[in-house]
Formats: structure tokens, sequence, C-alpha cells
């Protein structure tokens, strides 16, 4: 397997409209957020993710930071078997503090800075993606620099991708369908859902690239609410076994050179109930609806509500958003629609703080198409990963944009 590889040339074109943003907020230099953020920002800087940040001055050349020198090592065995650094300057450091003294050392600590990742939001990361204790060191020890977060306007910057983020993402999508095609093959009465993680899993990995935390989200049975990674993943608890009339769902999230795709495969051990047929005529209808309305210049909620109306008509509800942006996963379609009918007995501390973004769509953005209707408990979710173009929409998957049956 040869997944496709950046060019020094998408190098220096990111690291181009990175400075037009930064003059733009009036930034002389930018921290952009690794950790353990699900979407990797600092990967946008250094084609690299190292868990730590990068400090990318408006002159001057970047500094990679991680935690420890075990990742300098890894970038230069890269580096020795023929891969190209973006970044020259790697460094550890193991506290807020020792950060500092490197914007101290780029002239920034009396600067305007501006940071990403402090105030970022995408599933996983609604509470931000930089840790407390490491801004509180840093803070502390840059008392004269005026921060500004620019989370979500470098965002939008990574959402309009270049032909080599394209073949990243049209990659990934192969590896994808892939894997769909052995959940259909695994997938039958008796069989572990284990088993169908393991062997999606595998699938993916093949093709030599990474995934996405969580990398599968699951669940299996007749009707249920149940979403996230399975919970024998964590807990200890018995994978259960897959049995006729279930509906066994599985929402893949394959990534290359951090360009992800994200596919919701279903697999139904027929028979299937009557409420479940009908749930899965609207997803259909709903990813239809959206397909046809795809096209640039249409605004975001625009799309979100063409693949809204086959669930009003029918009087059904959506669980989890209806469409997302891919690369970051920070535009997201959720339906209001018959909320009424959501009785999942949960409680709230606070509103909330999901905050709903303005987008135009532009050729070369990705999303994610995830339509899911549900009645009562009952859900059924399908789609895949689909670009918008010149003209309209290119979709990169198939099976799993409708429900596969299983005799």
């Amino acid at each position: 397997m040869q997944p496709p590889t950046l060019s020094l040339a998408e190098r220096d074109r990111r690291w181009a409209r990175v400075r037009q943003l930064m003059r733009e907020r009036g930034v002389e230099g930018l921290l952009v957020a690794g950790f353990r953020a699900r979407e990797m920002y600092e990967t946008y800087i250094s084609d690299d993710y190292n868990e730590g940040c990068v400090i990318f001055p408006l002159e001057g050349e970047p500094v990679v930071i991680t935690w420890a020198p075990l990742r300098v090592m890894r970038a230069r065995w890269s580096e020795q078997r023929g891969a190209m650094l973006w970044v020259a300057d790697y460094r550890v450091a193991t506290s807020g503090t020792g950060v500092a003294e490197v914007m101290r050392e780029k002239h920034l600590a009396d600067s305007r800075l501006g940071v990403v990742g402090l105030r970022s939001q995408a599933p996983t990361e609604m509470y931000g993606a930089i840790p407390a204790n490491f801004w509180m060191e840093l803070t502390a020890a840059l008392p004269k620099a005026q921060w500004e977060d620019i989370s979500e306007e470098f965002s939008y910057l990574m959402l309009v991708k270049s032909d080599e983020e394209m073949a990243q993402v049209r990659y990934a999508a192969r590896a994808a369908e892939a894997a769909c095609r052995v959940v259909v093959e695994v997938a039958a009465p008796g069989v572990g859902e284990e088993v169908v993680f393991a062997e999606a899993t595998r699938e993916m990995l093949r093709h030599g690239i990474g995934l996405r935390y969580p990398m599968i989200v699951m669940n299996s049975g007749p009707h249920t609410l149940s979403w996230g990674p399975p919970r024998w993943t964590t807990s200890g608890e018995a994978p259960r076994i897959l049995a006729r009339g279930d509906l066994m769902q599985a929402e893949l999230m394959p990534l290359c050179g951090n360009q992800e795709v994200q596919v919701q495969m279903t697999v139904a051990l027929d028979p299937l109930d009557e409420t479940n047929r009908k749930c899965e005529r609207v997803a259909r209808a709903a990813y239809e609806a959206g397909i046809k309305a795809l096209k640039p210049g249409i605004a975001f909620a625009d799309l979100v509500a063409a693949m809204e109306e086959p669930l009003k008509s029918a009087g059904c509800w959506g669980y989890t958003p209806l469409v997302h942006s891919l690369g970051p996963h920070f535009l997201m379609g959720r339906t209001t629609v018959n909320q009424d009918q959501a009785n999942l007995d949960i409680r709230f501390a606070g509103p909330n703080a999901a905050r709903p973004r303005p987008a135009v769509l532009q050729p070369g953005m990705v999303l994610a198409f995830e339509p899911n209707a549900c009645i009562g408990d009952h859900r059924v979710n399908i789609g895949g990963t689909v670009i918008v173009t010149a003209t309209g929409c290119e979709e990169l998957n198939h099976i799993p944009t409708s429900v596969t049956h299983k005799q």
C-alpha cells in the first residue's frame, strides 16, 4: 500500500494561508495545538502529530514542541529513510513554562498572539484541546503577551482542500469502502461485535493509514439509541452477539495524512421489523435529498434543511448530525425536527454550549453525509463521504449509503 504524501509545495501553500490569516487578525505569532486534540491541528503546519504544539511566527521558522525525545527521534528516523520534514526545529518541553522560553527566543513574549485549540469544539473536544495546567503555566510566564483564540478562523481555513489533500481524502475513502465490504462479509447471527470491530479495523489499517479516535463507533440490536465506542473496549463487559432481527451499525473513521473520512455502515440481519424499515426508507430519502441539494454556494444550513425534510414529513427525529464537515469536524448539521419525540430521560447541567456556525459551501470542502432517522428507540444511520465540486458533488462511498440486508 502506498498512501499519497504531501509535497513541500503543499507546505508552502498552507504556511502562506496561515500567515495571511495572521496578518488579517493582527497577530505576530501562533500557538497551534496538537496535545490530545481529536482534530490534531498541529499537522496543518508540520505534517506530523506529536501530541504537543507548534509555535508559528509571522516571520521566521516554526518550532515543533513535543513531550519526549522519542517523538523527535521518530521524526529523524523518517527523515533518514527519505521523508522530507516540513519543520527542521523539533524540541522537547514538559511544561508551559518551557514553551514560553521558545516564545521569548522568537521575540514573541510581548506580542499579540493567536492560539488554535483553546476554545475549539469538535466531538470529544467540546471543552477545548489545550490542557489547563499547560495554559496556566504558559500565560503566567508571558504576562505581557496578548492572546486571541482563532480556532474557528483556523478551522475554516482548513476546510477547503488542495489537490494533494484531496488525493489523501480519496485514498482514505477507498479504505473505508473496503472495510464496509468486510463488515458485510463478517456480520452474521452468532458473531460477536468484537469480530466485526477487529476485521473492519484490520482492513483499514492494512492500507497503511491511521484511524481517528475512537476508530469505530458501533452498536447492535433490534432497536437501541446506544452510540459511541463500544463499552466493552473500556468497561470489561462482554461484547454483544449478533442475532436475527438486528441492525449492526458502525461508524468508521479512517484518515490519511490527517485527512479524515467517515462512513456509517449498517447491516440488517433480516427480518427487520416495520419500524426499522420505515427509518431505513427515511434515512435513505434524507441522503438523496442532500445529494440533490448540494452545490457550491449553498449555505450549510440550507443543506441541513433539505436533508431534514424527509424526517419532517415522516414524523421521524434525528439523534446525531445529518451532515457535518470533515478536516476538521467543525460544521455540525443537527436537526431540531420532531425533537419533542426524543424522550431520552437525560439530565443536562447548564445550556448547550455548542455554537451554530454560518458557512457557505465551496468546491474542495469535504462532508460526512450521515442521515439518521429515529422513531422512539429505533434508529437507522447510513452515509458516506461527499466532496463539494465546482458543479455539484462527488460521492466517494457507495456501500454504506444504503442498508445492506443479509438473509
